[in-house]
This record gives C-alpha cells, sequence and structure tokens, in this order.
C-alpha cells in the first residue's frame, strides 16, 4: 500500500465514491436508511451532505493514495459541546478491501478526530451482518457498547453501536 492520506471530499468524489457499491444490501450495509432509495447518484449523495453541511459541525472526508480515491466516510458531532464525533458511510474502494486500507483511513480519521477537532470520543454504528467491517473497528481500538435494531427489507438487522475514547 501507497502513502493514503485523508483530504476534505468534494463533489466530485462521489461518481467514484458510489461506484463501489454493488448491490442493495451492500448499499445499506453502508448508509442504513439515510437514503429513500437504491440506487443513488452523485448528486443524490452531494445534495445529501450539502443539507448536512448546513448545520456545522459535518465533514466529509476521503481517502486517496498514489492510485486516486481509495475511501471515504463522514464525521461529525453530535454533541453541543462538540467532544463526541460519529463516523458513517465508511466505505473503502471494493477492490482494495482487506488490504488494510479500511484501518489506515481510520487511523487517519481518529487522529483527526482527537487532535484537530478536540473530540473525548468517536462513535459508529455497524450491522453485525458485516463482519469484515466489524472486525476492522475493533482492530482499530474500538469498543462495543450496546446493539440496536433497525428495521432493513422488512427484517431487523442488529447494529452494534461501537466508542473509541481518547
Amino acid at each position: 500500500m501507497t502513502v493514503l492520506r485523508v483530504r476534505p471530499y468534494e463533489p466530485s468524489d462521489a461518481r467514484t465514491i458510489i461506484s463501489w457499491i454493488g448491490d442493495e444490501i451492500a448499499f445499506r450495509k453502508w448508509c442504513a436508511d439515510r437514503y429513500d432509495r437504491y440506487p443513488i447518484t452523485a448528486e443524490d449523495m452531494n445534495i445529501n451532505y450539502e443539507k448536512c453541511a448546513g448545520s456545522g459541525g459535518f465533514f466529509p472526508m476521503t481517502a486517496v493514495d498514489d492510485s486516486g480515491i481509495v475511501g471515504h466516510m463522514i464525521m461529525r458531532y453530535t454533541d453541543e459541546k462538540k467532544t463526541v464525533i460519529r463516523l458513517g458511510f465508511i466505505i473503502v474502494d471494493d477492490k482494495k478491501r482487506g488490504m488494510g486500507y479500511g484501518a489506515k483511513m481510520l487511523d487517519e480519521a481518529i487522529r483527526y478526530a482527537f487532535e484537530k477537532l478536540n473530540a473525548q470520543k468517536i462513535t459508529l454504528g455497524v450491522f453485525d451482518n458485516n463482519e469484515a467491517a466489524h472486525r476492522c473497528y475493533r482492530s482499530v481500538g474500538f469498543t462495543d457498547t450496546t446493539t440496536e435494531t433497525c428495521r432493513i427489507f422488512n427484517e431487523d438487522w442488529k447494529c452494534i453501536e461501537m466508542e473509541l475514547n481518547r
């Protein structure tokens, strides 16, 4: 793997990012119920992010290396004191999964959240049917805290809440 860095998301990134979502199950593992329909377009993604950016404390990020865009995630404050950052929409290029890119991207995000955004805690959620992602999050230090249920495809999917404290 070449040197990976995380930079602010650019609207032109959307087309590449959504191309990694192979089917509706992968799509729901990525976004849960945050989008009304599948598939989404690059424009849908950018409109969603524009709406979120208006609230402040919303940081979409793109991971890049020498080959180009390799990953994506969002970071957002979830509390008024701005001490808790929530990660979401975490995805790695499907051709690069299993090669350490996810862990490296998360390491960069963790450092950014703690050092630049002064977070005291970082949280995220992962469905229990997304075992590779769950393993990746544990490998960088996240621990399971609670489990919630989310209705996806008229089924109950378990969402494992995870956190990492400073």
